[in-house]
């Protein structure tokens, strides 16, 4: 039995890193939201045992590493089923792209799992496995505005919000997240084993999935960059943060959340009525992605992409995730088509799109 399930793309509309986790990990708090952008992921169940992951794209590895079969790997266990399963991925999204691309492709994964087998796991199952597997993923099973906290794993689902025109650019360059993780903390104030290390990590931009993995003496504790996704530590080194305003930061985004989302729950209608589209009101609070800061320099293409965006008329621009991609939020679909033609005169690969609130992120996933 097959299993058709559609695998949208999340944009991060702000992110703020913290800290360095005793864990490896960084604190964040961003904001999530799907979009109408899609891989494809089929899903079958036979007689045997056994998984086997199937994709096109060179880039996406077939192995124990890719995020689908983990997550079927842990699922299967948890269920107590036995039987042989192809995961069939059509990718349509970027690789490394800060998209979301590979652990969208997980979840669906794991709920075409559910349906072909007729098994169920509970909710918090699912968030467990999800949040073992990489930390974007449990997003994936909330569906549009979520806030992210923790590493990104912490889900909380915020009021589906109106859809608003976006577009999106894709560069031709992939950037590992690991890496961007390892240079911010170069750059803030973390002082790993060498300071040349993370800095050579980032500078290497490899746009390339499948490698070999990062020598431990190069990048030690990062996953290598053919892993996406992967729930695995992001800091480079043995050192601490030492930049004293660390906190004050995570404080100051998640003030400005809470006074959006108490605006929000509120139902005040200067925020609603001429002022425009709600997700506007969260812009207009001054967020930004901090990984502009560390990227932009190493990749100056993508720093030209968000101008390239902003020039052609969108209300807010950002790097989404780590990137490589890029998104604009636009007034209405019209603008955000006149968009695109432009981009695509300037030479840059941009797609229109919708932001894709919660209801129609589940009346539309599967196929």
């Amino acid at each position: 039995m097959k299993i058709t399930v559609r695998s949208f793309a999340k944009i991060n509309v702000g992110l703020r890193i913290g800290a360095a986790r005793k864990d490896g990990f960084h604190e964040l708090v961003t904001v999530y939201q799907t979009i109408g952008l899609r891989d494809i992921v089929h899903v079958s169940v036979g007689r045997g045992g056994g998984i086997e992951i199937q994709c096109s794209n060179p880039r996406v590895p077939k192995d124990e590493s890719n995020t689908c079969y983990r997550i079927v790997d842990k699922a299967m266990q948890a269920l107590g089923g036995k039987a042989r399963v192809v995961v069939e991925i059509e990718k349509r999204l970027p690789v490394q792209g800060g998209l979301g691309g590979a652990s969208s492709n997980a979840v669906a994964a794991l709920l075409g799992l559910e349906w072909a087998l007729k098994k169920s796991l509970s909710a918090e199952e699912r968030l467990r496995i999800a949040s073992e597997v990489g930390s974007d993923l449990p997003l994936f099973l909330v569906g549009g505005t979520v806030l992210g906290m923790g590493r990104g794993e912490r889900v909380y689902p915020l009021e589906d919000l109106p859809a608003m025109a976006c577009v999106v650019v894709t560069p031709e360059v992939g950037v590992s997240t690991p890496k961007a993780f390892a240079e911010w903390d170069r750059r803030k104030g973390l002082k790993p084993d060498s300071s040349m290390e993370a800095d050579a990590a980032l500078k290497g931009r490899s746009s390339t999935a499948l490698r070999a993995p990062v020598a431990a003496t190069e990048t030690a504790g990062l996953r290598p960059a053919g892993l996406p996704g992967a729930a695995v530590p992001t800091q480079t080194g043995s050192g601490k943060l030492t930049m004293s305003g660390a906190s004050d930061r995570m404080n100051e985004l998640g003030r400005g959340v809470s006074a959006w989302l108490g605006e929000m729950y509120s139902g005040a209608p200067l925020r609603r009525g001429r002022r425009g589209n709600p997700l506007l009101e969260l812009v207009r609070a001054g967020i930004k992605n901090d990984f502009e800061e560390v990227v932009f320099p190493e990749y100056p293409e993508l720093s030209e992409g968000k101008s390239a965006l902003e020039r052609a008329g969108a209300k807010y621009a950002s790097l989404s995730g780590s990137g490589s991609a890029l998104y604009g939020l636009f007034s209405s679909k019209e603008a955000a088509r006149a968009a695109v033609d432009k981009l695509r005169k300037q030479g840059w690969a941009a797609l229109a799109t919708v932001t894709l609130p919660r209801h129609g992120y589940w009346k539309r996933i599967l196929g």
